[in-house]
């Protein structure tokens, strides 16, 4: 039976758990991974650094603040990017941000160098978070979607333990600066990650490239056609009262 109008929204709540999902949640997963672990090597690598560079634990903590700095203007800044852009092209952004900067912090020679790259990667760090749990929950079935996001998120734990462990195994024989080129790999699967990581079916509709978004919700919802002539539509939103009063309204003060 062909459907002449589908809500989007409702076809991805009531979708059964399928590989696609998987698929989302897997590829989420492993940049989150990579994002915690990015963040967590500041502890690995410092007191490394700090004989080195023969820097105070004052300066140090002053290095190691700069990523999160640049985590919170990336949170800031990539977050109003995707409703301009698509959350695929941040992600990838972010990821290329994250990993190549972090990458090349293991070049370098000073902690001005370091603290510049830092804040750089950091801006990749903070902005690709917020996506990758929008776009895991947009996707995953209304049943699951707390799971589904609580298991990608898991990842972001996952990772600092990961870089807990390979500092211990690696830093003694190949100093810090091993840490930050394994942080690197992220950037070989960046065509991998193109391919297979759908884009927001949301934005797809908002910005009416009905096309993919309709190849999308045919994979979600295989037993329904999906033709050029569905239309495709979402839920409407309420638009929010984004005064500064509605931030002490309803117990929010």
């Amino acid at each position: 039976m062909t459907a002449t109008t589908m809500n989007v929204n409702a076809v991805i709540d009531q979708a059964k758990f399928k590989p696609f999902h998987l698929t989302v949640v897997l590829w989420c997963l492993f940049v989150v991974l990579f994002d915690g672990y990015d963040l967590a090597i500041n502890g690995v690598a410092l007191p490394l650094l700090m004989k080195e560079w023969s820097m105070t634990a004052v300066q140090a903590g002053m290095l190691a603040s700069t990523a999160l700095a640049g985590m919170m203007f990336g949170a800031m800044l990539f977050g109003m990017l995707a409703d301009k852009i698509g959350r695929k092209k941040v992600i990838i952004i972010c990821v290329t941000l994250f990993s190549g900067f972090t990458f090349a912090g293991g070049f370098a020679s000073n902690p001005t160098e370091f603290g510049i790259l830092r804040f750089i990667a950091g801006l990749g760090i903070g902005g690709v978070l917020p996506n990758l749990v929008a776009l895991t929950s947009e996707y995953a079935p209304q049943k699951f979607r707390s799971t589904l996001v609580t298991a990608m998120f898991s990842g972001y734990a996952m990772g600092g333990i990961m870089a807990a462990l390979l500092g211990v195994a690696f830093t003694p024989t190949f100093g810090w600066k091993i840490m930050f080129f394994i942080a690197g790999i992220p950037l070989l699967f960046i065509p991998i990650l193109w391919k297979f990581l759908p884009e927001s079916v949301t934005f797809l509709v908002k910005d009416q490239q009905t096309e993919k978004a309709r190849s999308i919700i045919q994979r979600l919802v295989p037993e329904e056609t999906v033709t050029s002539d569905t239309v495709l539509v979402l839920n409407e939103a309420k638009v929010p009262d984004a005064s500064v009063a509605a931030l002490f309204k309803n117990g929010r003060g």
